[in-house]
């Protein structure tokens, strides 16, 4: 693998395969291209903070797999750079005896998944773990854990610096052009920037003065690795890949707990999730911040980084609005998307959902909270796909999909992609 190497996307799944391939091979020279002025700020940087223990996940699977190797890395790496790592401990509660066969069913993939200590409680048990929670049973967790991504990402961003790699953030990639040398970038390249007089290599509206974007390109480079999240596929279409499957986002909000009604949750109390769906449903989460989340939802995002309603790209809307496969998941699943919006318009419904697990629980206990945007992949048939998918043809590898728990598993994840990069040399 030695030679020069970039990869796209400063998220924790971008600065984990940059560091691994460091790791295999030192020799190696890595660059990492974000176009953000910081590492981690989208979904790596929006998320309830919680390390999968590896419940839900069809044994055998990618998702499983690397889920459970994905926790014992990132446990070992947030002791060794002193990271906070919390085994807060998780129940998954049924509130009815309707959903028992999907709780019992998750109990087994836990212990065939080889998630350790999970216990099946009746609902008087689940008042030891969760006071203010109620149920008919609960599947309980003791190793589920939460943590701050933001700060493993900055630290995986450090590390890669540290071993000689290069993070070069506020530069977007906009075209990729493969060649017999190598990999060529073009970039757009973000902040007060000096371009020389003669302007070589770069572009820009005053060329010898000081510009707010600049074009330029870099390379070649002998191996490029996109990890591009929400944009994955705007990235993949650079290399004309495929156009299934599409992004297509979802943008879920968060309420939070106030300081005083803190105490209605000791952990993370979440649903019975419904199979059709690869969201998890409204749950409570306490965060290594002190704070607890109800939420999120689960809305069609009008911009792929539109962390509000009001924030809407129309370029990007109407993509998502033309792509097939987004026009056939919505006329399956059209009554879940008008109760997920009934959610998003009234906080008494939103909260509402979350009182089946903690009756407690009122609107008035709450306050607007953060929101995230997931990337889901949708494919042409309508499909949501659920594992991870990766695409290798000659010097370019992209991360098609990469869902959750893409961040509890990101350091195996990165195992994964580099192993089969050496298995699979460049041609």
């Amino acid at each position: 693998m030695a030679g020069r190497v970039a990869v796209i996307g400063g998220g924790i799944l971008g600065l984990a395969v940059a560091r691994r391939i460091q790791q295999v091979d030192p020799a190696a020279t890595v660059t990492l291209f974000e176009k953000e002025h910081d590492v981690a700020r989208h979904q790596s940087g929006h998320n309830s903070g919680v390390v999968h223990a590896g419940l839900y996940y069809q044994p055998g699977s990618l998702k499983a797999t690397l889920c459970r190797r994905g926790v014992v890395l990132l446990k070992e790496y947030c002791a060794t750079h002193g990271i906070r790592y919390d085994e807060c401990g998780k129940v998954v509660v049924a509130v009815d005896h309707s959903e028992l066969g999907r709780l019992t069913d998750i109990a087994r993939r836990a212990q065939a998944n080889g998630v350790p200590d999970t216990t099946m409680l009746d609902g008087h048990d689940l008042r030891r773990y969760e006071p203010h929670a109620r149920g008919v049973a609960a599947l309980h967790s003791p190793t589920t854990a939460i943590v701050d991504y933001r700060a493993v990402a900055r630290r995986l961003r450090d590390s890669v610096q540290d071993t000689g790699g290069t993070v070069r953030t506020g530069s977007e990639v906009v075209a990729v052009e493969e060649r017999p040398d190598g990999v060529h970038l073009g970039l757009r390249v973000r902040g007060n920037i000096r371009v020389p007089p003669n302007g070589t290599h770069a572009t820009a509206s005053r060329a010898g003065g000081t510009v707010a974007a600049v074009s330029t390109v870099a390379g070649p480079f002998d191996l490029l690795v996109a990890c591009a999240g929400l944009q994955s596929d705007q990235v993949a279409a650079l290399t004309d890949e495929d156009p299934s499957p599409q992004i297509v986002p979802f943008r879920g909000d968060y309420w939070l707990l106030r300081p005083e009604r803190r105490g209605l949750v000791r952990g993370l109390i979440y649903p019975v999730p419904d199979p059709r769906y690869p969201f998890l449903g409204i749950h409570l989460t306490r965060r290594v911040d002190g704070n607890v989340l109800v939420g999120p939802n689960a809305v069609l995002a009008t911009a792929r980084e539109g962390y509000t309603g009001l924030t809407v790209r129309g370029s990007e809307l109407r993509q998502t609005l033309a792509w097939p496969g987004f026009r056939t998941m919505a006329r399956r699943h059209w009554r879940t998307g008008a109760r997920e919006i009934l959610r998003t318009a009234s906080r008494h419904a939103f909260i509402a959902e979350a009182r089946r697990y903690v009756p407690q629980l009122q609107a008035a206990d709450v306050v607007r909270g953060p929101s995230g945007v997931r990337a889901q992949a949708v494919a042409r048939d309508g499909a949501l796909v659920d594992d991870f998918v990766l695409s290798i043809r000659g010097k370019i590898v992209h991360v098609r999909n990469a869902p959750s728990p893409a961040a509890t598993a990101s350091l195996a994840i990165a195992e994964h992609i580099v192993d089969r990069i050496v298995a699979e040399p460049a041609a």
